[in-house]
This record gives C-alpha cells, sequence and structure tokens, in this order.
C-alpha cells in the first residue's frame, strides 16, 4: 500500500503542478510565475494540512522532493515543442490530466487524513475530514486565488465534493476496518465519483437569480 499511495501522489504532484503551470502561461506569466505557480498547487495543500496540526517546519521543507517535481514539471511544460505536441494531442493529454488529478486528489485526501492520526489519533472526524479535504484542494484554491480567478472548488463539478465524500468514508472506516482499508475505500470512493461526474456531467444546485 505504501509503495502504491507514493506512486499515485507522485502522479498527483505531476498532475497538480502541470495544471498550475498551464495556468499560469494562460496569464502569461514570466518563468519564476509559472514555476511558482505549479509548486503552489501540488505542495500547497500539504503546508496548509502541516500547519493546521502544528507540524513546523511543514514536511516540503524537510524534504522538497515533491516541489521539485513540480517544478521539473513546470520547465517541461515550457518548452516549446512539448507545447506544440500537446495541442496537436489536446484530447489524450486532457484525459491524462483528468486521471492524473483524480488519483491525486484521493491519494492526498489519505494521506492527510494518515497524517493528522500520526499526530494524534484523538483528533475529531471534523478535523480529520478538513485536514484531508484541505490536504486534496488546498493547492489548487492558491492557485486561483493567486492567479484572479474564482477558486475552482466552487463552480467545478462535484470536485471538492467528492474529497469531502471520500474523506468521510476514510475517517469512519479507520477504526472500524483498520487504516488500509479506510484509505483504500476512500481513495477508491473519491475516484469513482469524481470520474462519474466528469462523465455524466453532474454538478451541485446552483440557485439562479
Amino acid at each position: 500500500m505504501a509503495l502504491l499511495l507514493l506512486l499515485f501522489q507522485l502522479l498527483g504532484t505531476v498532475a497538480f503542478a502541470a495544471s498550475g503551470a498551464l495556468t499560469g502561461i494562460t496569464k502569461k506569466m514570466d518563468l519564476f510565475g509559472i514555476l511558482v505557480l505549479a509548486v503552489i498547487v501540488a505542495v500547497g495543500g500539504g503546508i496548509i494540512r502541516d500547519l493546521v496540526l502544528g507540524i513546523t517546519p511543514p514536511a516540503v521543507f524537510r524534504d522538497p522532493g515533491y516541489a521539485v517535481l513540480a517544478a521539473g514539471t513546470a520547465a517541461v511544460l515550457c518548452i516549446p515543442g512539448v507545447r506544440r505536441y500537446l495541442t496537436r494531442h489536446r484530447k489524450r493529454y486532457d484525459r491524462a490530466l483528468l486521471l492524473m488529478d483524480t488519483v491525486g486528489l484521493a491519494s492526498f485526501t489519505v494521506v492527510g487524513i494518515q497524517t493528522a492520526y500520526g499526530v494524534s489519533p484523538s483528533f475529531s472526524p471534523f478535523l480529520l475530514v478538513f485536514v484531508g479535504v484541505v490536504t486534496g484542494v488546498g493547492g489548487g484554491v492558491l492557485r486561483d486565488v493567486l492567479a484572479g480567478d474564482m477558486p475552482g472548488i466552487f463552480v467545478r463539478q462535484f470536485y471538492a465534493s467528492a474529497a469531502v465524500i471520500g474523506a468521510v468514508v476514510c475517517v469512519l472506516l479507520w477504526t472500524v476496518s483498520g487504516s488500509f482499508a479506510a484509505m483504500t475505500f476512500g481513495m477508491l470512493v473519491i475516484i469513482l465519483l469524481r470520474l462519474a461526474a466528469e462523465h455524466y456531467n453532474w454538478r451541485l444546485y446552483r440557485p439562479e437569480k
């Protein structure tokens, strides 16, 4: 499980970094801005999680591997030839990015819960769910705020909602079936809900004027 979870987090880091880099490119930022935005998306949720849990310095500053991977991903996407290739194969790239982003959201969410349990098993379920969700979506919120956009979790169909439901499942199962089953089922719920929402275009109720 640990090795598979690591692989999922690496895939998620690449997907999150790519989304940040592409946002920076679209906003016509310079290379520094693009790299910063990519790194923030990839590690921002983990930083918020650690600050909420009182883990200082946050893990990314003790082991910068994920930040380096995110910056490397952004640098590759800044190469003109790579961008031209992705433009020619846009549909294939979008499908791959959706899958990687979904896996990253799921794995980051359950790892956030695992991290909280590692600090104290007596944390309230609300805190555990909050920490899990913020680990999964926090970086994207920071990206959108810095880019001057409405945070995507408030308008994207069933994104943060999938993380919330998966986090609740993970927390409920943790003391009943153990961490392995809880994290596995939590991830599966998030992945299935996110992919189904994308396929069927599920949206939460949005009041009209």
